[in-house]
């Protein structure tokens, strides 16, 4: 197996290409291996010393690390762990854990029939602008809700805590989301 690896914006974070499928629909970011009970290859991946977060894309997965520990001594040990879950036959996702679980963002998720015309095109804007943008980075990011002219968004994967990421909301998404939608007066990040 092959796994490539690209750099993100956020350098403790490097997204991992395993050359396959990583999630069939939505996305799943975990930041405790507590939180990962429903994901065996996300368990796999906190088990290696140095690993804070784990984001699961489509065809990609971010790693999150300690700032005490360096990409060249984590690297290995992470694409090893990919590498022996793909071996194992094991699913990314055990569907039967999943089933209370809000833990996976689904893309289609956030679609309700009761949203107000301003949050279907917030929402529009988010799926088909931003978040194909930040997932080339190795993130996502997944609306909450607006309020009072407020739109708030959790930041996951490559974009949770990433030094630039309060420039993308500020300069990008807010920018963009206030030019079509004049109800919008600002974009916060929330934690998730």
């Amino acid at each position: 197996m092959f796994i490539q690896t690209e750099q993100t914006p956020n350098p403790s974070t490097l997204k991992f290409l395993p050359g396959r499928v990583v999630m069939k629909e939505g996305t799943a970011f975990y930041q405790n291996v507590s939180d990962a009970d429903n994901s065996p290859i996300a368990i796999r991946l906190f088990s290696v010393d140095g690993v804070k977060g784990v984001f699961l894309g489509s065809d990609f997965i971010t790693i999150t690390k300690s700032n005490d520990i360096d990409w060249q001594l984590l690297k290995p040990a992470v694409l090893g762990s990919i590498t022996d879950h793909y071996n194992s036959g094991e699913e990314i996702i055990n569907k039967d854990k999943d089933k209370d679980s809000n833990k996976i963002a689904s893309r289609d998720a956030h679609k309700e029939q009761d949203d107000s015309d301003i949050v279907k095109q917030i929402k529009e804007l988010l799926d088909t602008r931003v978040r194909p943008t930040v997932a080339m980075d190795g993130g996502d990011i997944v609306y909450e809700k607006f309020e009072k002219g407020i739109v708030y968004l959790h930041m996951q994967g490559a974009c949770s805590g990433c030094p630039s990421s309060t420039a993308t909301l500020k300069a990008g998404i807010e920018s963009m989301l206030k030019h079509y939608i004049p109800e919008v007066k600002e974009v916060r990040p929330i934690d998730a």
